[in-house]
């Protein structure tokens, strides 16, 4: 039986969006990829090992000098708030935005991979500042014990780049966003299928109502 023309069929087949492209499905996992990164910063990475003599009374102690990921690797927190960034700002790119988009997330991922896997190299060489604040002394041996965070990084920082790649095809299913678009798609009314909570902020900004 052929569809009459103006039917609502072929409108809602054209408006199924995958689960995985979603927008909101997108953003959120670059957002909390992004927000994993930047919580292993806050955690220890490396514990060093000095003589007591050496430390002094001050930073001294039987469970030696703590180093947290936001000082043996600082670029790691500085590129994972990009990449934060980055994930909101494709919720309301338009398609060459979102390329760019795309590239910024995933050099920002390739940066944080780089750095953890530099501290993980070379741990001594990532607690020399934190071991010359401590002790005013730079250049010298220790021991330098390396926990799970450093490596929990580069997997957030592998899976944030395959996050971001994710944003150019899953953004073909994206509607566009800017007001000859909304023009061109009729009254609110008309759109069928699910509404995400990214898209009903989106409407309200063209002064539709979602609800």
């Amino acid at each position: 039986m052929a569809v009459p023309a103006g039917s609502a069929v072929p409108a809602k087949a054209r408006r199924t969006v995958p689960g995985w492209a979603r927008k909101s499905t997108v953003v959120l996992l670059i957002a909390a990829l992004a927000l994993a990164v930047f919580g292993t910063t806050t955690q220890t990475w490396l514990t060093v090992h000095l003589d007591p003599q050496q430390l002094g009374l001050a930073a001294g102690g039987e469970n030696g000098l703590q180093v947290q990921g936001s000082k043996a690797a600082t670029t790691v927190t500085a590129l994972a708030l990009v990449a934060l960034a980055g994930g909101l700002a494709a919720s309301i790119a338009g398609k060459i935005a979102r390329w760019i988009i795309t590239a910024i997330i995933v050099l920002a991922a390739a940066g944080i991979i780089t750095a953890a896997a530099t501290v993980l190299a070379d741990p001594l060489a990532a607690a020399q500042g934190s071991i010359a604040a401590a002790t005013g002394v730079s250049g010298g041996a220790a021991d330098v014990s390396v926990s799970a965070f450093p490596v929990l990084a580069v997997v957030a920082g592998s899976l944030l780049a395959v996050g971001g790649l994710l944003v150019v095809p899953a953004g073909r299913y994206w509607k566009s966003r800017t007001k000859y678009d909304a023009a061109a798609a009729g009254p609110a009314g008309s759109q069928s299928g699910p509404v995400d909570e990214i898209d009903s902020w989106d409407r309200l900004s063209r002064g539709d109502d979602p609800t």
